[in-house]
């Protein structure tokens, strides 16, 4: 298995959002991501997490279905969304877009984007759709899709990015160094409808804010 989506807790996700998703994929919802799953027509192979905030009616549907799942105490050391991609991994994902994982609390926002960017991480190809915007994950080198004036920000995680150079973007960066809190990368703009990030060392977000707008 090459892809996984993993759906996370948070908003309610928009239903057009699940048009930017494939159904052929395995499917692992981290607690009350299985609520935004079965919201937008997907079956779960595998719910990970607490189970302290999923729906009981769902979660009853679920056993039933077919999903497996891995039930872990309250108090742990990982939110149920690392537990998930840590389950996705160890099924042989090495693409994984994550779904959900935004409101009501700042600091768990926080902490999903840099989860993308953690080192142990560093194997998989990960992207987040946090409605409306998308979240790209690059090391070495990503494509990115999106529309003529719409906004991409670069921001470093978990250090300084080297060796950054864009393409199809207003403000190129050409084998640039980005130092870690730097705001230099906020607000470019494509100018066509892909771009190019690459970077030499380090990781980078590239945040489409309004990537997913209706």
């Amino acid at each position: 298995m090459h892809d996984a989506l993993v759906f996370a807790g948070g908003d309610a996700i928009p239903r057009a959002v699940g048009d930017h998703l494939d159904h052929d994929r395995l499917v692992i919802a981290a607690d009350s991501g299985l609520d935004h799953a079965h919201a937008l027509g997907f079956h779960a192979d595998l719910l990970v997490g607490d189970l302290d905030s999923v729906d009981a009616d769902l979660l009853r549907a679920a056993r039933e279905n077919g999903t497996k799942i891995e039930h872990h105490p309250v108090e742990k050391d990982a939110t149920d969304l690392e537990l998930a991609l840590e389950a996705a991994r160890s099924r042989g994902a090495t693409r994984v877009t994550v779904v959900g994982g935004t409101g009501g609390r700042l600091d768990h926002l926080l902490a999903n984007a840099l989860l993308l960017a953690a080192p142990r991480f560093g194997d998989l190809e990960l992207d987040a759709l946090l409605p409306p915007a998308r979240v790209t994950v690059v090391r070495n080198e990503r494509t990115l899709s999106g529309r003529v004036g719409a906004l991409c920000t670069l921001l470093p995680a978990g250090g300084p990015a080297d060796g950054v150079t864009t393409t199809g973007l207003r403000y190129p960066l050409r084998d640039e160094h980005l130092a870690a809190g730097t705001t230099r990368g906020v607000s470019n703009v494509f100018v066509d409808v892909t771009a190019t990030v690459a970077v030499r060392a380090g990781v980078l977000l590239a945040i489409q804010p309004d990537a997913l707008e209706a």
